[in-house]
């Protein structure tokens, strides 16, 4: 069987890699495509991934690493139509999630969407971005790989190119699936405007979403489980207590606590300042434990520039703390990762799947509703999740004074939520030992093993609605008419 997984850069497929080699093992060969470039390590991942399977893993680009004529056009239209899906009452309680698809819709479509009939003005648009036609290249790259099955991720991006690829794959009649990547991307990206044959999500919770979020009919939703935690059941730490203390510069004779932190909505305040503020109040704390405590900080690999050399320099002067972790794509990180999870006395953040990764290992969770950081936290979908799938898990407060005294009574022994049900409902749904790789691996073998479709031509209304389509990505080339296609920021920025 020939699979190909294209993911909108390399990174994505650390969330894969378990699948990956299983297919590879069972004598499958996948090419791995990226749309670009990164700097998050996830070319070394892929390169690590061909090494071990030479003959059976390949790694490139996809033709939609350069622009094709109608890239502006297409990207236009997509993020125009998500922003209107984003005005749905739903998500008014999600304003972040609607704000940062308004900075980025074209004036054109907010024009429209201030004009009376906005439910017809919405159908014309749709129908526009339909009969854009597809980039050069893709329909070939396709077939030179004699593709028996396309995955693909994460394709909810706002205005996503990726979209190609599935409405080439239909009319190739060649099998398709989106792999969710994320507990976030059914509720917080863009709408999945192109069925594929299968959705592969974790749980029932994320069946639901494709459901009421994308119109995903539930026979095509398939659940496995979360393959991209895998990795953290059933491990044993490389290093004890001691040496793992050792290793990171925190004091071996007293407990620590690690703080995890976020990627949080672009432009949310600085976490760096909040997790200072949060060291000191651990430090003021009336209970001499929770006083002395360690505390080790693990940076977000998409947010480090926040963190200066004054604000390490700030928390290396509190005294047995540590600013210390790497983005873990490597057998080594991980183990690092593992390590400070498994000898915490407890792990704290704010929204982050190293939340979940902590409720896996099974250490306490905590997190504090802070109100600078609504958008990121109660403003979303999924945090909510994390209150209650499964019960819940996270022990949470509404300020770092209740905070500390929770802290301080988890020291004392006193009790916390238990990480178990959320994990067997959120994380192995089919069971906490039924591994979700294998489920996985093995529904892309079954998807493949189905009849496949006939190859489908675009439809007539399609091709009547090109000319009008040329004349658009024309005007996108001429001075000032192609104004229309900036965004509110790009506008603020040349008044």
């Amino acid at each position: 069987m020939n699979v190909l997984f294209i993911a909108r850069h390399f990174t994505y497929f650390r969330n894969f890699e378990s699948v990956i080699a299983t297919l590879a093992e069972r004598g499958h060969h996948v090419h791995l495509a990226a749309d670009r470039e990164e700097a998050l390590g996830g070319r070394d991942l892929v390169d690590r991934i061909a090494t071990k399977y030479p003959s059976q893993v390949s790694v490139g680009f996809t033709p939609i690493f350069q622009w094709g004529r109608y890239r502006r056009l297409a990207n236009a239209l997509r993020i125009g139509l998500d922003y209107l899906r984003y005005s749905d009452p739903r998500y008014e309680a999600a304003p972040k999630i609607r704000q940062r698809a308004y900075e980025r819709t074209p004036v054109f479509v907010l024009a429209l969407a201030r004009l009376p009939f906005r439910g017809l003005w919405t159908r014309m648009l749709s129908m526009l971005e339909r009969a854009v036609p597809r980039q050069v290249g893709v329909d070939e790259f396709i077939t030179e790989r004699q593709t028996d099955v396309m995955l693909i991720t994460p394709l909810i991006e706002l205005g996503s190119p990726q979209l190609d690829y599935v409405r080439a794959a239909r009319a190739l009649g060649i099998r398709s699936a989106l792999c969710v990547g994320s507990w976030d991307h059914l509720s917080s990206k863009a709408l999945i405007r192109v069925v594929p044959d299968k959705v592969i999500v974790w749980n029932e919770t994320q069946r639901k979403e494709a459901e009421t979020f994308h119109g995903v009919s539930p026979d095509r939703v398939i659940v496995t489980g979360a393959q991209c935690f895998d990795q953290w059941f059933d491990r044993a730490p490389t290093r004890n207590r001691d040496e793992f203390c050792r290793r990171v510069g925190l004091a071996g004779d007293r407990p620590f606590l690690l703080y995890v932190c976020s990627a949080l909505f672009r432009g949310s305040p600085s976490e760096a300042a909040f997790v200072q503020r949060w060291v000191e109040q651990i430090r003021q704390s009336s209970d001499v434990r929770l006083r002395g405590i360690g505390i080790l900080v693990r940076p977000h690999p998409q947010r480090l520039e926040e963190w200066s050399a004054d604000a390490r320099a700030a928390l290396a002067r509190v005294g047995n703390v540590v600013f210390w972790g790497s983005n873990p794509v490597d057998a080594e990180s991980r183990a690092d990762y593992f390590d400070s999870m498994y000898h915490a006395a407890a792990i704290v953040g704010l929204n982050t799947s190293a939340l979940v990764e902590g409720a896996i290992v099974d250490r306490p969770v905590f997190t504090i509703l802070a109100p600078e950081f609504r958008d990121s936290q109660e403003g979303t979908f999924h945090f909510h999740y994390l209150l209650e799938a499964g019960d819940g898990f996270l022990n949470v407060s509404r300020s770092l004074d209740e905070h500390a005294g929770q802290l301080a009574s988890l020291l004392a022994g006193g009790p916390v939520r238990v990480n178990r049900r959320f994990v067997e409902h959120f994380i192995r749904p089919r069971g906490a030992a039924v591994a979700a790789t294998t489920v996985f691996a093995g529904a892309v073998e079954d998807i493949a093993r189905d009849t496949s479709p006939q190859p489908r031509r675009a439809d007539t209304w399609q091709l009547l609605l090109r000319p009008l389509i040329y004349a658009l990505v024309l005007a996108g080339r001429l001075p000032y008419l192609e104004r229309a296609y900036w965004n509110p920021k790009k506008l603020i920025r040349h008044s």
